[in-house]
């Protein structure tokens, strides 16, 4: 038997907080072959992204590494990557072992052109002149598809789209020709068309170049068509292994099955999405069971729920129109340049028109600048519209001054895609959520809101001890629900979720959506759902619209759009959605 490029046997990691030792990795063993394409799945704290970092030794000081992690270039030599010396690691990174890291615009230096940035990665480890690095690093951008290479060495990160981003970073990381290639979340928030191009990137790359790759996700649906094999983590300790067809087809480990399941592709619109439920250790390990019943597999395979729908549209036709957004258009226009020329407008929003009816969830989607997001800060009026009229409950509110506007945003809230950011650091939740029923008056004592506080985090499936806690001590998941509560606390009738579940785990994304679906039925809101990944707004939605280009392109009842899309850009989106294939050959 050859010689695994890389082989990882018995790896324990620990991180030392207070004196105390906490397990990141728990015994783990694998190898990566030449040639081969290992996917490492699991969500957040599993442990997958601590053991990639190991292999380069970027772990902070804090982190104990227990095990062998030998690395062989060839038959002949064998490197022990966690005990040589940092001299003798830093030859290593970017030239033998390459990394993509999950956030491209953090790990680009934002005060750099992206040009520079390879090209100095090209000279530490080749010294090569300027001029061919250059030539070089143009090439590479022509390898991994950058429109416009030579213009693309002049530009900086923040001129560029996510998907441009990551495409800097993978030329980065193949510069050198590595041998070994770890992709640490490289498709995390991107559009669904974007994710399938990256992945279909690398592996292309990888047949190119016949390196090993090492894929880190938390979603088993995107290492369908790529990944050679796939080992499943869970806590710190791998539950499964195996061949990619074997173990998507036929998993053994309920972990493996709570990942495939728990997606909104999978269920049926409405149906309560499975999430991971831990049970507690009983004189042995943690056992894993999914909370809710899987029902309706065959339903989600076939097109019967447009039968049904023309009965529900029937019913939403009768109900009366809360928002009517008419011929709206919002234009951004350039700064002036150095020479004093200013850029013509660009057009955002381009002649948009619908409506949406009381108690229904109107689906908003589309790739990143489409004009989804543009869209719905118009409707709060967070931005200005150029032209056209947003009337919410017989209100006009384009327009309208910001002391009018204030009595509209009690009943008109929203949701935000980072919900870290959405969050002041320096506030306790509980002080985030009482902030807005302070301003709008709410309730007549501290008391009395502090009271509602409580009740609003148990609705949102947290604890009331939680009250003083600050953000940073929450989960991506937890911290999504604080922001959904801290909408709900004016118990608006109208609400917009912006790319709310976009970065989360699929458990968590999961436990949101079926908290969304509750929370829906018990507050009767109105709400528009703005994703780019059109199987969770299917999952959500009544109805579903698709932008394009600063104008909708497609839109109607979500199993017809979803089911029986008539535009070419809507079934791309269907096409691109990630382990679909998954749902019809299960």
């Amino acid at each position: 038997m050859s010689q695994p490029l890389l082989a990882v046997h018995n790896l324990s990691i620990d991180f030392n907080q207070e004196s105390d030792f906490v397990p990141a990795v728990k015994n783990i063993s694998f190898d990566v072959a030449a040639g081969e394409i290992l996917a490492i799945v699991g969500e957040s704290g599993s442990g997958k992204s601590v053991t990639s970092l190991s292999l380069l030794q970027l772990l902070p000081k804090e982190a104990s590494v227990k095990g062998q992690l030998l690395f062989s270039k060839d038959a002949s030599k064998t490197i022990s990557l966690n005990s040589i010396s940092e001299k003798e690691i830093n030859a290593i990174r970017g030239k033998k072992i390459a990394m993509i890291f999950q956030e491209p615009m953090t790990s680009l230096n934002p005060v750099f052109t992206c040009g520079y940035q390879v090209m100095e990665a090209i000279q530490l480890h080749q010294q090569l002149s300027s001029p061919l690095a250059k030539a070089k690093t143009i090439a590479l951008f022509e390898k991994v598809k950058l429109p416009n290479p030579a213009e693309m060495m002049n530009r900086y990160p923040h001129q560029l789209s996510g998907g441009q981003k990551q495409r800097v970073m993978i030329a980065m990381a193949i510069s050198c020709d590595p041998c070994l290639l770890i992709a640490d979340e490289p498709t995390t928030a991107l559009d669904v068309t974007v994710q399938k191009t990256i992945l279909e990137l690398v592996k292309e790359l990888q047949l190119q170049s016949g390196m090993g790759v090492i894929l880190i996700t938390h979603d088993l649906g995107l290492v369908a068509d790529i990944a050679d094999r796939v080992l499943v983590m869970y806590k710190g300790e791998i539950v499964e292994q195996g061949n990619t067809k074997d173990v998507l087809q036929d998993p053994q480990h309920p972990y493996t099955k709570a990942l495939l399941e728990c997606r909104p592709v999978m269920h049926r619109r409405g149906d309560r999405l499975p999430v991971v439920a831990p049970l507690p250790p009983k004189g042995g390990s943690e056992t894993i069971r999914l909370e809710a019943v899987i029902s309706h597999s065959e339903d989600i395979r076939s097109n019967a729920g447009v039968e049904n729908q023309s009965l529900e549209t029937e019913t939403h036709n009768s109900e009366k129109i809360v928002l009517k957004v008419e011929n709206l258009n919002v234009y951004f226009s350039g700064r002036k340049t150095l020479f004093g020329k200013t850029p013509a407008p660009f057009k955002a929003v381009d002649h948009v028109s619908f409506t949406v009816r009381k108690g229904e969830t109107v689906g908003l989607v589309g790739e990143s600048g489409c004009g989804k997001t543009t869209l719905g800060r118009a409707i709060l009026q967070l931005i200005p519209a150029s032209s056209g009229n947003i009337i919410l409950n017989g209100v006009n509110l384009a327009g309208l001054s910001k002391r009018a506007m204030k009595p509209v945003r009690k009943d008109l809230q929203i949701v935000f895609q980072d919900p870290y950011g959405s969050l002041n650091p320096r506030l306790t939740i509980g002080a985030a959520i009482q902030e807005p029923m302070k301003v709008h008056a709410i309730l007549g004592s501290n008391i009395a809101r502090k009271d509602k506080v409580m009740e609003l985090l148990e609705k949102v499936n947290l604890s009331p001890e939680h009250f003083n806690r600050y953000p940073h001590q929450f989960s991506g998941g937890q911290r999504q629900r604080i922001c959904i509560a801290r909408a709900l606390a004016l118990n608006p009738s109208f609400l917009i979720f912006d790319e709310s579940v976009s970065a989360l785990d699929v458990s968590v994304q999961a436990q949101v959506l079926n908290l969304l679906n509750d929370l829906k039925k018990e507050f009767g809101f109105t709400a528009i759902f703005i994703s780019h990944d059109l199987s969770v707004v299917h999952f959500i939605s009544d109805r579903i619209i698709v932008m394009h280009q600063g104008e909708i392109i497609e839109e109607g009842p979500s199993d017809e759009i979803y089911f029986s899309p008539k535009n070419e850009y809507t079934k791309k989106l269907i096409a691109a959605i990630p382990g679909r294939g998954l749902m019809i050959g299960r």
